[in-house]
């Protein structure tokens, strides 16, 4: 191991937080990417389903991320694992690639936390080792300590024979997760810089055997939520850091070689702003097709209940055939009715076919489509 860790970085012991950030260089980049992120909240404050139309995009993060850590699955596979509901979903893992279903774990994780917050309860190291154990529940990542910190020294890099950086010490790390939130708790520092510390930190840290990249980025999003930056926790920022992997970690690793806060702020900044930008095209493209689709659905259904069609399949791209027939309030006859003249007209796909008592399961072509688009696919 002693050859593999000669370049290797180690952490910056004493130096969180940091205490002398460049504010002048960085005036500039918080303007501008405080900016983009009300741009992008005030556009889906405007829409009337943000929710139902930003959904299908927590699968296009899940994929993007777990991808980032290298675990490989295809939106396709995690839409048919998610078309299963509660302990039918937990079956359907059996079923699965693990790394299908690690990629879906994410977007429960992130639900989980959601759930939480939205219940009162603050952003914690607790919830943070929740959402890792959802995170880790199934498959590869079971075998790894679930919601519990480290006990061994862990090391980025590994896998290419020779280790870029060492976290902190196991021994040491309680103390510095505690750090960690007293900042995200108390530090009067701008909500931005704030989460672009706090997250080089977490990953500086890197508390826990696996998962630490996936659960790292997924704090982005709530750190921004729980601030106030933006209305709901939808924001997707994998997609920049994944075209600019090298330089993420590079960034990072520099943070702790050089102390370079300011030049890990400015790279951070960056990225939420060019993912905010991207963020209002992806969901200016999602609302434009909803409104297409509301003509569509119209014309080929000629139900009254259209609407209520439309933003189920919205809300579930992928949807087993007797949860939409059994979806108030479009009476069961209907809804099966439904499912025929979309398939008919091309809307809806066939995922796996009906067999038996086990009902088929459809996908919403138009909508995956596009965010398949997005995840590369």
């Amino acid at each position: 191991m002693q050859d593999h860790l000669k370049d290797a970085v180690t952490y910056h012991y004493g130096a969180f937080p940091p205490a002398d950030l460049r504010f002048a260089e960085l005036l500039d980049p918080v303007f501008e990417t405080g900016s983009a992120l009300a741009r992008y909240d005030q556009m889906l404050e405007a829409m009337r389903n943000s929710e139902i139309l930003l959904a299908p995009l927590r699968n296009q993060e899940a994929v993007i991320s777990s991808r980032m850590e290298g675990t490989i699955s295809t939106l396709d596979e995690v839409l048919r694992i998610e078309a299963e509901d509660g302990e039918a979903a937990d079956d359907a893992f059996h079923h699965a690639r693990s790394e299908a279903v690690e990629t879906f774990l994410y977007t429960r994780a992130l639900q989980r936390v959601q759930r939480e917050i939205e219940a009162g309860r603050p952003l914690s190291e607790t919830l943070i080792r929740q959402a890792h154990q959802v995170l880790l529940s199934f498959g590869r990542g079971a075998t790894k300590s679930p919601g519990a910190y480290k006990t061994e020294q862990n090391y980025i890099g590994e896998r290419r024979r020779t280790v870029s950086f060492v976290p902190i010490s196991p021994t040491a790390l309680p103390g510095g997760m505690e750090a960690l939130f007293a900042f995200i708790r108390e530090s009067p520092m701008n909500r931005l810089l704030k989460t672009a510390v706090a997250h080089v930190e977490f990953e500086a840290l890197h508390p826990f055997k696996d998962g630490n990249g996936r659960i790292g980025r997924m704090l982005i999003t709530l750190m921004l939520w729980t601030s106030g930056l933006i209305s709901q926790p939808h924001f997707y920022v994998s997609g920049y850091f994944e075209r600019y992997r090298d330089d993420y970690i590079e960034r990072m690793r520099r943070v702790s070689s050089h102390g370079e806060w300011t030049e890990w702020c400015v790279f951070f900044l960056t990225g939420l702003r060019e993912q905010a930008e991207h963020n209002i095209l992806v969901a200016r493209r999602i609302f434009d097709l909803y409104e297409e689709m509301k003509l569509r659905f119209r014309e080929e259904l000629k139900s009254e209940w259209a609407g209520e069609a439309l933003d189920f399949m919205f809300a579930n791209p992928s949807f087993k055939n007797s949860k939409f027939t059994g979806h108030d309030p479009i009476p069961p006859h209907v809804a099966a009715s439904m499912t025929r003249k979309l398939r008919e007209a091309g809307l809806l796909s066939q995922i796996v076919p009906g067999s038996g008592r086990r009902p088929a399961i459809y996908g919403f072509k138009p909508l995956i489509d596009l965010v398949r688009s997005e995840t590369g696919d």
